[in-house]
């Protein structure tokens, strides 16, 4: 069986009760279960993880080179801020599909900048959950050859 990293980064642990008219009341447990159960199908593993903690998701990141087939991540606030975090997926040289549970070009300016895109494959935004099976779906495509 294959695997695919789904990283996720600070406060989203707090889902389901922080910000919920942005978020969503969804947890990220809930997250977790749909895309376990959506891979599944696929015949494909999920390592679920997250950090509120900007070395420990780099070290995620680290971990997935020669183990995973890609990274679904929704980087959270470091999206918007942290090099590093792109420096480590450029290292990793996987396949990075950036998901925000809200469209990040609909809010405050400051959010409209990412650092990770750059270095994704793709960028999904503002679809909430589904977002994540969508980003898993895109990687499964990629990295078996499908259009």
């Amino acid at each position: 069986m294959t695997s695919i990293l789904i990283l996720n980064g600070p406060n989203l642990n707090l889902l389901g009760t922080r910000q919920p008219e942005v978020y969503g009341h969804v947890t990220l447990t809930d997250i977790a279960e749909m895309c376990r159960a959506h891979a599944a199908a696929h015949d494909l593993e999920i390592l679920f993880e997250q950090s509120n903690h900007e070395g420990q998701l780099i070290d995620h990141i680290h971990a997935a080179r020669g183990r995973d087939l890609g990274i679904v991540l929704n980087a959270g606030a470091y999206t918007h801020t942290s090099v590093a975090l792109r420096d480590a997926i450029s290292s990793v040289e996987l396949p990075v599909v950036e998901v925000h549970l809200s469209n990040i070009h609909a809010r405050e300016p400051f959010r409209h900048l990412s650092h990770i895109a750059p270095v994704a494959l793709g960028q999904i935004a503002g679809f909430g959950a589904k977002g994540y099976l969508l980003a898993i779906d895109a990687l499964l495509d990629h990295t078996r050859g499908a259009e």
